[in-house]
């Protein structure tokens, strides 16, 4: 029996190894970062995923920045360990066989949580049912919602075939893993014998789920049609219930079944909070900011300083406050150390050469219309001149779009149109195929982070909190964790100040505009003219956003709030 464990901690994707494909952006860092501070602070913790053998996509591209996708191909038996249990699920009345690999992830102590990984590649499946689990976030709505399947009631069902009776909360990370509340449903129906579903099931199931909402676009929450998931699950109980999960008629909102089958709800930043209350305004809406597992994303140069002066900061992430009296030397040889490191890997990618003493500017996230990649470019001659007047500057972008967002995929190509009429007063460079090996290169190795959302569209953010932790402060739209991590001159730089609006025409201007100021008249000469107060941000930036937006301290909150431990 496996009586320890009461907490199930399920999630879509997992970003636990550049190597092992089964993540393709933030949501599956925060909870790979996640389950590392579960294991260092020991809190007893299994975690659910699905095993995506061709990964989320290999990126490609080409001179003009148009993107192509590859599979990712890996060898999973070098990673995981198979296990000999087997559950199944109902798909469209066939009988589905799944198998768990596990993975082993060790804390600072030694304590291990176990991260299984969900997989359909199995002689006795179809062909179709066989590579269910192969492409993240791949193939049509049926696809989805079968992998969606696996994932919830699927994984719930391996929990119990591996021992674990006892789980006391099952956090979903976001609505992908939503299903997972219709099992707990079942199981309360055959434990009680009832065959009807009631106030008291529904609350018995509320009390064990914890439901994370990471977005407010649309886009962003799995919509199923109903006979589709009639189709699928045929005549499960969710049709019960089916009047309080549709958002719209005939729809199954993966996002308002998480909010209805729990008793905790959260966003993931104070203004993410906010937003997802007023749009879901029956259900109260909590907030746990964001944070990044500091030991994690922390460079070699920047953990060397850290460990001659901090000992103890792998342990007490909040320890990192006393940053603030490292050292300014150290600190900037160790941004030299990274910086250096960024360079050599930019003339490795893509031939350009780049200056170690020009003030570098990294941009890099998934590449969506409303990350607004391509605000800096708003005004190409405006740009030219704070280059000659201020000082001069080059850039370092990275992001992939999703396959199947034209949009996501001509914002790349703006950026690589923006190139030319740079030059030669700014160089630009588009690292390609953005994974976690690519960030722990390109955040320490920046002098600035630059952030350009479109107000209230960024749920939280990561990229800024592991830049923070290696003393890189950030320039953002104020918008999801810069809301709370911006003290104006002190940890960074706010992009205008109307956090909330929504973007028009004007807005977007403004936001660029604003931009331009604070480079030019604020960054761009304090990091030439003033290396000392320009330190003195980047130590703050470290001392105070790190030692406050790390895992460890998020952990704590969902431990109070959420699970009750």
């Amino acid at each position: 029996m496996r009586d320890d464990r009461k907490i199930a901690y399920f999630t879509m994707e997992i970003g636990l190894d550049a190597r092992m494909p089964t993540y393709s952006g933030g949501l599956g860092i925060l909870a790979a970062d996640t389950i590392r501070s579960s294991a260092d602070m020991r809190v007893p913790t299994v975690c659910v995923t699905l095993l995506t053998r061709k990964g989320y996509f290999y990126q490609k591209l080409a001179s003009d920045g148009g993107q192509s996708e590859q599979p990712e191909n890996w060898n999973v038996s070098n990673f995981l360990q198979p296990l000999n249990n087997r559950i199944s699920v109902i798909l469209e009345g066939r009988t589905v066989h799944v198998q768990a690999w596990r993975y082993q992830v060790s804390g600072i102590t030694g304590y291990e949580v176990p991260v299984f990984f969900l997989d359909t590649d199995l002689q006795e499946n179809s062909p179709y049912d066989r590579q269910l689990c192969h492409y993240l976030y791949g193939g049509d709505q049926r696809y989805r919602l079968c992998q969606e399947v696996i994932l919830g009631i699927g994984g719930v069902r391996m929990l119990r075939s591996l021992g674990y009776q006892n789980i006391a909360r099952f956090h979903m990370n976001e609505g992908h893993a939503a299903m997972l509340a219709l099992e707990l449903l079942t199981e309360e129906i055959e434990k009680t014998g009832n065959d009807s579903i009631s106030a008291d099931l529904i609350e018995s199931v509320r009390a064990k789920c914890v439901f994370t909402t990471h977005t407010p676009v649309p886009a962003g929450q799995d919509q199923f049609p109903m006979d589709l998931v009639r189709q699928v699950l045929g005549e499960h109980k969710v049709l019960q219930l089916e009047n309080d999960l549709c958002c719209d008629p005939g729809v199954l909102n993966m996002t308002y079944l998480g909010l209805h089958l729990s008793h905790y709800i959260n966003g993931v930043s104070r203004e993410h909070g906010r937003v997802s209350s007023q749009m879901f305004g029956s259900y109260v809406v909590d907030s746990i900011t964001n944070g990044v597992h500091a030991s994690t994303w922390v460079s070699k140069p920047f953990a060397d300083v850290l460990d001659r002066h901090i000992p103890n900061w792998r342990e007490n992430n909040f320890s990192l406050r006393y940053a603030l009296n490292l050292p300014k030397p150290e600190i900037q040889d160790a941004h030299i150390q990274s910086k250096r490191q960024l360079l050599e890997y930019i003339k490795q990618q893509t031939n350009m050469d780049m200056d170690l003493d020009v003030f570098t500017i990294g941009f890099a996230r998934r590449a969506a219309t409303y990350k607004r990649a391509d605000l800096l470019f708003h005004d190409i001659e405006r740009l030219k001149k704070i280059a000659s007047k201020a000082g001069k500057f080059q850039l370092v972008f990275a992001g992939k779009a999703h396959p199947k967002d034209q949009e996501g995929k001509e914002l790349i190509k703006k950026v690589f149109r923006a190139r030319q009429p740079l030059q030669p007063d700014i160089k630009l460079a588009y690292l390609p195929n953005y994974n976690m090996e690519v960030a722990k290169i390109l955040l320490p190795g920046v002098d600035l982070w630059l952030n350009t959302p479109q107000p209230p569209h960024e749920a939280s953010g990561t990229s800024g909190m592991k830049a923070a932790l290696n003393a890189v402060p950030s320039l953002s739209v104020l918008d999801g964790w810069w809301v709370e991590g911006c003290v104006e001159n002190l940890t960074g730089w706010a992009i205008g100040n109307h956090a909330g609006k929504e973007q028009n025409a004007q807005n977007r201007t403004e936001d660029a505009q604003a931009l331009y100021d604070k480079l030019e008249n604020v960054i761009i000469p304090m990091f030439y003219n003033n290396k000392k107060a320009y330190l003195g941000i980047m130590t703050n930036a470290l001392a105070l956003n790190g030692s406050f937006f790390n895992t460890q301290r998020m952990l704590e909150e969902y431990i109070l709030k959420a699970y009750f431990l």
